[in-house]
């Protein structure tokens, strides 16, 4: 039976202050230190604690953490922050409720981690953001496979798609084996970018990189593949490990407005996802995070997979 997720932020309890996205400005941390920042990140991972027990309160077994329960720690070594071993026995707390409770968790850094980028600076940067993910997900004791994925895209062909893929997989043959061995790629909305198709060749066959299907993308980027084809190619690339699929709907088409961008997600998701009699693992990318996926579920509950 598939699981439903939801991504980052729990509109209920965000509206209680609870969150896992406490962040703070440059000029913050300058002004205030690493002592903040340390206080900010205990507090963010007390909070996932109160988010997974509201999750399986509410029968929902698959989440994506946000980026930003370690602020800046992507520019700094987190274990040497004061609130360390407090964060740390916290967190390994976190990961062995969700392994007690069989949730599983993900992450997506965002779209400045740029593996196929010309430019050693901005390659040096995505190791850092890249190994600060793999570091929290150590903590949390969680699995080094795609189970617990880290989902990036390639993120931009520099004129060149093949050349650029190529940097992409000599890149990523340097990253440590904490990254690479949970490390996910996804489809792009823009013809341009790489589709499913795209990934599974220039990305998969050469490195074993695992392909996250997006359904909304795929309608923007289909890659010459259908839907259903595009959705069977990607969950191949998994080895035995449940594949992982986004789905949202266009914020334009729900509002009916035009002058929106049809690639911008919807707040809430009217279709059914056709998962095409395969075993998959479903992220709604709704605004409306889980108040969405808990009306998906109430809209389907005697279809659910």
């Amino acid at each position: 039976m598939s699981r439903i997720g939801y991504a980052c932020i729990n509109m209920t309890l965000n509206a209680k202050g609870v969150t896992t996205g406490r962040a703070m400005r440059k000029a913050t941390l300058e002004a205030k230190g690493i002592q903040h920042a340390s206080q900010l990140a205990l507090q963010n991972a007390l909070d996932l604690e109160t988010i997974l027990k509201w999750n399986v309160a509410n029968g929902i077994n698959f989440f994506r953490l946000g980026s930003d329960l370690f602020p800046w720690g992507n520019k700094m070594d987190v274990t040497k922050l004061p609130d360390f071993i407090e964060i740390a026995t916290v967190l390994a707390r976190c990961g062995q409720y969700a392994k007690d409770n069989d949730i599983r968790i993900t992450t997506h850094p965002g779209p400045f981690n740029l593996l196929a980028s010309p430019k050693e600076d901005v390659v040096q940067n995505t190791f850092r953001d890249l190994e600060m993910h793999a570091i929290l997900f150590d903590l949390m004791n969680l699995s080094q496979t795609p189970w617990n994925k880290i989902n990036i895209h390639v993120g931009a062909t520099y004129g060149d798609k093949e050349n650029a893929s190529i940097t992409w997989c000599k890149n990523f043959k340097r990253l440590p084996e904490s990254v690479r061995n949970r490390l996910t790629v996804e489809n792009d909305d823009k013809a341009a970018m790489y589709s499913v198709y795209d990934l599974y060749n220039l990305i998969h066959n050469e490195v074993g990189v695992p392909i996250v299907f997006d359904y909304h993308h795929h309608t923007f980027n289909t890659g010459g593949l259908s839907e259903q084809q595009a959705l069977e190619l990607a969950a191949s690339t998994w080895n035995g490990i449940t594949p992982v699929v986004h789905f949202s709907e266009s914020k334009s088409v729900h509002e009916n407005n035009p002058t929106i961008n049809p690639r911008a997600h919807s707040d809430y998701v009217n279709g059914f996802v056709n998962t095409y009699g395969i075993d998959v693992d479903i992220m709604i990318e709704a605004k409306a995070k889980e108040l969405a996926l808990l009306e998906y579920r109430k809209k389907y509950n005697n279809l659910i997979y």
